[in-house]
């Protein structure tokens, strides 16, 4: 089934992020970064593998094939995959699930953050939305969409605050 194909695809690099995130999160907390209160991390942790795991049941129904459908969610999933990876390079070692900001450091203007402020999260809704194509998931791709843009809308919130601190 090409849906479970691209389900596994999906898992295999959400292994490989959180790998990333949790050793980029052990060296921040040693350079004495602080994690700001209010965060939704701890939901985000749970409903981001399971939008995709409701989206992969909901394809896993409907019998997917490869279709026009298919293809442009594959390329829309790849585009987010694409900006979240030239975020992650671009933030180096100070990219990870959480929002930890270490003392005394500027602010990234490089890479995407030229363009604009949060390309990781733009990058996830990229995800979120191209595998809702992929997976045919008319029911529960719009609501993975809206349930994780508000997530990242209070998200941005507690990063921006955390932000303005540093500078203060």
């Amino acid at each position: 089934m090409i849906v479970g194909s691209a389900g596994a695809v999906v898992f295999l690099t959400m292994i490989g992020e959180a790998v990333l995130s949790a050793r980029h999160d052990r060296a921040l907390r040693r350079l004495g970064a602080v994690e700001p209160p209010g965060d939704v991390y701890r939901v985000m942790q749970w409903a981001y593998p399971a939008c995709f795991l409701l989206m992969l049941g909901e394809g896993a129904l409907r019998s997917v094939e490869a279709d026009a459908l298919f293809r442009a969610g594959a390329g829309m999933f790849a585009a987010g995959k694409a900006l979240k990876y030239w975020a992650i390079a671009t933030l180096g070692p100070r990219w990870t699930f959480r929002v930890l900001v270490p003392p005394h450091s500027a602010l990234v203007t490089g890479g995407p953050y030229r363009v604009m402020r949060h390309p990781n999260y733009l990058a996830v809704m990229g995800e979120l939305a191209g595998f809702a194509l992929m997976a045919h998931a008319v029911l529960t791709g719009p609501a993975s969409v809206l349930i994780f843009a508000w997530l990242i809308a209070r998200r941005i919130r507690v990063e921006e605050r955390a932000l303005q601190a540093r500078a203060d």
